[in-house]
């Protein structure tokens, strides 16, 4: 894991951040059935999932990563997360227990090929790590401000209507302040690093000699 120090490092800065969050947020609230869903998502996607991508890594020791199969590990995982928490999605799953394993097991399988495709990059394609980052945090933040400021439940079930629209506000919340925090974090460690290697690799400048 040497040869790749920025994003193992950014993955376990915004493991850690998504965990702090989590852990000072149920401390404070009650999780009607929709957050504890959503709290569900979270740890498999942010948690979960990099920790299982770091550890494939390491078993099968995989040396180089591709840019078109991180781009497509990322439109898949956006994909995925607004297709599950579609209205008809989300009502299949609250009544279905097969559904709700399978909507879980999709999502973790898609992150984890997210984080792991953005682990093997080397080089400079470790840029490309950057603005897949903040594309995702940038989705995920929309699909949680739907979910925070909706006005009425989207959700339209009984179990759902019983906790009222706080539930659903703080399903949102709960995205809102852990998803995009944990690939924003993993962003800027990044960005960081790979700015201090430009800086190294940037010859110095000649030095001038007077005549004495």
């Amino acid at each position: 894991m040497q040869s790749r120090p920025p994003q193992v490092r950014a993955l376990v800065a915004s493991g850690t951040c998504v965990l702090a969050v989590g852990t000072l947020l149920a401390g404070f609230l009650e999780f009607g059935p929709h957050a504890r869903h959503m709290a569900a998502h979270i740890l498999a996607m942010n948690v979960a999932a990099p920790v299982l991508a770091a550890i494939a890594l390491v078993r099968w020791k995989r040396q180089r990563g591709s840019v078109s199969l991180l781009w497509f590990a990322t439109f898949v995982q956006i994909a995925m997360l607004w297709v599950w928490h579609a209205p008809i999605a989300q009502k299949l799953i609250l009544h279905t227990p097969g559904a709700m394993i399978a909507a879980h097991a999709a999502l973790l399988l898609a992150a984890t090929a997210f984080w792991g495709s953005l682990l093997c990059l080397t080089g400079s394609s470790r840029w490309h790590a950057i603005p897949a980052l903040l594309l995702t945090g940038k989705l995920v933040c929309l699909l949680a401000a739907l979910l925070v400021f909706a006005p009425r439940a989207l959700y339209g079930s009984a179990d759902h209507a019983a906790h009222g629209l706080g539930d659903q506000h703080l399903a949102g919340l709960l995205m809102l302040a852990a998803c995009p925090l944990s690939y924003l974090v993993a962003a800027l460690f990044i960005t960081v690093h790979l700015i201090g290697v430009d800086e190294a690799l940037r010859p110095a400048p000649p030095i001038q000699r007077t005549a004495s």
